[in-house]
């Protein structure tokens, strides 16, 4: 257990936050428990440490209090060292002028556009729309019989469908989407992909102004509480950014464990267990978002015996919640149907985009297990790596053989 009276800056030898996201493994976090309780020191980046929030009523405890936990990284006292790193994280945690960064009042006012717009999305339409994209897709790699269900399916899938509410078409959704990749290489200037993200968004916000038509862009200009184009842009851009990393970390993991796991995919072939339920005992067991740094303390605290101090970071760790053992057994069948999971998060920020992203989820796994024969994996289940990532736990690649498409 972590004394009350430590501080982050005592601790040293502390394991990474992407080194957790690597190992891909429930047990790391039993380890953590095991020698620091529910809360345990991390690295963030290199000299930057943050705490990492294990336990499931301590992780809803900290996503519900907007008065000692703010989203605002402004309150962060390592910000500045971050930003002076040449972190491809820095872009990433500097706050914008949307509704991710932003507590109380003026959160519920950038929010509820966004619960609306998403609220108001054709179901029908998204459906019809992301079986269009997954079955394109498959059909530039169909006739080889063989193809990496990451690079070239599972990583297109989110963008190109989020893209499509907003009416973006397919070539400036592969513009945005390798834009956006842009940002995040290091030492790559983020600039020439701002500028390009900017100029796609500046022309849909202008052409959907002088010519309004149905959809998400539409939805959000017209809604009273944002106050310009700019704050419209700025929601885009968070629901293009967010939906797309953990969406396309579902999609992989989902198809990984169903080729790899015999128990899992012996009990969705033998129709002991459908798409819907085995997307759920995914969220259980591998949620796409593991760990997010993305609470800041406002005042001194503590949290689980833990002393936290003002201008610390938090780090929730979902995929260590959902292996609490106080609130998960081991049970997997008493798991089947149960939402309680903490893969969408907590609180006020909980993700707007459950439903879509679901039914984007669900249509791109149902897509390749019905349409794809005799589909296996191509290299041996334990070669699979994990890609590099702070927050998703995401295969590298899925490299798959089939013997025919239909």
């Amino acid at each position: 257990m972590v004394p009350p009276s430590r501080s982050l800056e005592d601790f040293t030898d502390l394991v990474s936050l992407a080194e957790v996201n690597q190992r891909d493994d429930p047990q790391t976090y039993a380890r953590l428990r095991g020698r620091w309780g529910e809360v345990a020191p991390v690295e963030l980046v290199p000299g930057i440490p943050v705490w990492l929030v294990m336990g499931y009523q301590e992780i809803i405890q900290v996503s519900r209090d907007e008065r000692l936990f703010s989203r605002d990284s402004r309150h962060w006292r390592y910000l500045g060292k971050l930003q002076g790193s040449g972190s491809p994280l820095a872009l990433m945690m500097t706050p914008q002028e949307h509704s991710h960064f932003a507590d109380g009042e003026k959160h519920r006012r950038l929010r509820a556009p966004l619960d609306d717009g998403l609220e108001g999305l054709d179901e029908h339409r998204t459906s019809r729309a992301t079986q269009a994209i997954c079955l394109g897709l498959i059909a530039k790699f169909a006739d080889r019989r063989e193809a990496d269900l990451v690079t070239e399916y599972a990583a297109l899938v989110p963008m190109l469908a989020v893209a499509s509410w907003f009416g973006i078409g397919t070539d400036d959704a592969g513009r945005l989407m390798e834009a956006m990749a842009s940002l995040f290489v290091p030492g790559q200037d983020p600039r020439p992909g701002m500028e390009i993200m900017q100029q796609i968004l500046s022309g849909l916000i202008l052409a959907h102004q002088e010519d309004p038509v149905d959809d998400l862009t539409t939805a959000l200009l017209r809604h009273p509480n944002y106050h310009d184009a700019s704050e419209v842009t700025q929601a885009i851009v968070q629901l293009l950014a967010a939906g797309q990393e953990a969406t396309v970390a579902w999609i992989a993991q989902t198809l990984r464990l169903i080729l790899a796991d015999s128990h899992l995919g012996g009990r969705l072939r033998g129709g002991r267990l459908g798409v819907e339920e085995a997307l759920d005992e995914v969220l259980w067991r591998r949620p796409p978002a593991a760990n997010i740094a993305n609470r800041y303390a406002l005042a001194d605290c503590e949290i689980a015996g833990t002393r936290i101090r003002k201008g610390d970071a938090l780090a929730v760790s979902y995929a260590a919640a959902n292996t609490d053992p106080r609130v998960h057994g081991d049970d997997p069948w008493l798991e089947i149907g149960n939402r309680a999971h903490l893969a969408w998060g907590a609180g006020p920020h909980v993700c707007p985009a459950q439903r879509p992203s679901r039914t984007i989820v669900r249509i791109a796994v149902e897509t390749v297990l019905t349409r794809l024969h005799d589909l296996r994996l191509a290299v041996p289940a334990e070669e699979i790596s994990t890609a590099p990532s702070i927050s998703t736990v995401c295969p590298a690649g899925l490299p798959v053989r089939f013997t025919g498409f239909s």
